[in-house]
């Protein structure tokens, strides 16, 4: 009997779920949960590869950023190659982490791109004038109530989020032009556009490098026999989960119950339900 497997490994890191989002089931991905994980992956195996799995509608750009920067970091500090294979979408942030990659991969069938910058409210200003609500806000500084849905949107506060937004999408595009250096083609109002494509269009215009899966292309690099050792990101069952994120509380009877915030929750699965449903998904 052989108690140690002498097959090349090759760590993988499955990213999949918004970014830098919460919901009731699952933390959003960011570089507080992910940052082990990560350093534990480029340490696992003695290959100069590590596999990153990217099934991501995007999110936050901050954590985008964060987790990007990790993964090339250690990428140059233990020389590893880094492959990212894109899943159903890899799009917005999803696309900019699928950027630490070295080489890009998808399925025929994956959603690639989404190059760009949103902000998303509702103007309910005229809904609560017409039932008679008033909104009363108190602050000190004439901008912190900027773009308050419940007020009238005032054209400096819009001014405003579209310079902060477009220095936001110039940090996005700057990445995707270092890293794709050489490969991009077509014109940049359309690369950059936020508009999402095909894989089999992201490769004519080279924001990935080839159709293909994971173990394939492992097998082609390191034979046959290798092993794909996925790094857990998180720990625990479904009520373990539940609990961490505080949706579950023992009740005086010995029963579980909801807390207060279980209505918060709600309405970040419906934001994250609306960032996939933006794919088709």
């Amino acid at each position: 009997m052989l108690f140690f497997s002498r097959k090349p490994v090759v760590p993988v890191l499955r990213f999949s779920g918004p970014i830098g989002m919460v919901t009731p089931l699952r933390p959003g991905l960011a570089i507080a949960s992910l940052a082990g994980p990560i350093e534990k992956a480029f340490s696992l195996s003695k290959l100069p590869s590590v596999a990153i799995v990217v099934n991501s509608p995007g999110g936050s750009p901050v954590q985008s950023h964060l987790i990007f920067r990790r993964i090339r970091q250690l990428a140059r500090e233990k020389d590893k190659r880094v492959y990212v294979f894109c899943e159903d979408v890899a799009a917005s942030g999803g696309y900019f982490l699928a950027l630490a990659g070295d080489e890009i991969y998808a399925d025929p069938s994956s959603i690639v791109g989404s190059i760009g910058v949103i902000s998303a409210s509702f103007g309910l200003d005229r809904f609560i004038e017409r039932y008679g609500i008033e909104r009363r806000v108190y602050t000190a500084g004439r901008s912190k109530g900027a773009l308050d849905p419940f007020q009238p949107e005032r054209p400096e506060d819009v001014a405003r989020l579209r310079d902060l937004q477009r220095d936001v999408h110039e940090v996005f595009t700057g990445v995707v032009r270092e890293r794709r250096a050489g490969k991009i083609k077509g014109d940049d109002a359309e690369l950059f556009s936020g508009a999402f494509w095909s894989a089999h269009k992201a490769l004519e215009f080279g924001l990935i490098d080839g159709l293909g899966d994971l173990r394939s292309k492992m097998q082609a690099l390191h034979g046959e026999d290798v092993r794909l050792k996925t790094v857990p990101l998180s720990q625990g069952g479904l009520l373990s989960r539940f609990r961490r994120l505080g949706l579950l509380s023992t009740g005086a009877r010995g029963g579980f119950a909801l807390p207060p915030s279980f209505a918060d929750d709600l309405v970040s699965a419906v934001e994250t339900r609306a960032l996939w449903s933006r794919f088709g998904l």
